[in-house]
């Protein structure tokens, strides 16, 4: 484990009612501890866990776009007002390591594009050809087989968006294989990347806090869902004609 506490700076925050500061899960946050190789981040849409791991990447000097430390292209999400105001503790550092931002991953696979590399090899830690002739799911596994290696720390940000679950269950093998020295933060909707076993799983709706898998909205969900769908759907559509 490299990483391994976050520090936030609350009271060096200027205006805490502007975003991303407002967000409820910030209002009350001081240290966040990852006590394993392996951190989820958890919550609905807008409750902060991307934008705590934007500020993440911002520290470790990684493209807020996604990327490394050696990607440096122009798009508008490029800053991290919240990382301004993070500090990160290390047991170890490492300058090795990656961004993925699902939303901005076309972006990315462009910038890859236009790189001048008169060695004509810019394109093996990416399965060997372009991004952009790979379809979205396979450019994403492509990074994670080939781009993504020991001794560094990576930051995902909702990787299952282009994922199919059998594609999830392959990264998470990838996710074991590196687990032993590399180091994963991942932003997720997903229950099945949530199972993986001895991770520590934090929970932003409303405030920061760590929950067992089981006790997380998409495990609770996706298992009724499974044991009773007809019954679900009937509680979805009552109102509806």
């Amino acid at each position: 484990m490299y990483l391994r506490t976050l520090r936030y700076l609350q009271a060096q925050v200027p205006c805490k009612e502007q975003y991303p500061f407002n967000i409820s899960a910030f209002e009350h946050f001081q240290e966040l501890h990852l006590p394993t190789n392996i951190t989820f981040f958890v919550g609905e849409n807008g409750s902060g866990k991307s934008t705590l791991l934007e500020a993440i990447a911002y520290e470790c000097g990684f493209h807020t776009a996604g990327g490394s430390r050696n990607h440096l292209y122009d798009v508008h999400e490029s800053h991290s007002a919240l990382g301004e105001y993070i500090r990160l503790i290390w047991s170890r550092k490492v300058a090795r390591g990656f961004f993925l931002r699902a939303e901005t991953f076309y972006q990315f696979a462009s910038h890859l594009d236009l790189m001048f590399d008169p060695s004509g090899r810019k394109y093996d830690a990416y399965g060997g050809k372009s991004l952009h002739e790979q379809s979205h799911g396979e450019s994403f596994l492509s990074l994670f087989k080939n781009a993504f290696g020991h001794k560094a720390i990576y930051l995902l940000d909702e990787p299952e968006a282009a994922l199919s679950p059998t594609r999830q269950l392959s990264l998470m093998r990838i996710i074991k294989e590196l687990e032993h020295d590399a180091q994963f933060i991942i932003a997720t909707h997903s229950p099945i990347l949530l199972g993986y076993p001895n991770a520590t799983i934090y929970d932003f709706d409303q405030q920061i806090s760590e929950v067992r898998y089981e006790e997380t909205l998409h495990y609770i969900l996706t298992k009724r869902f499974l044991d009773a769908k007809d019954k679900v759907l009937d509680e979805l559509f009552l109102d509806l004609p």
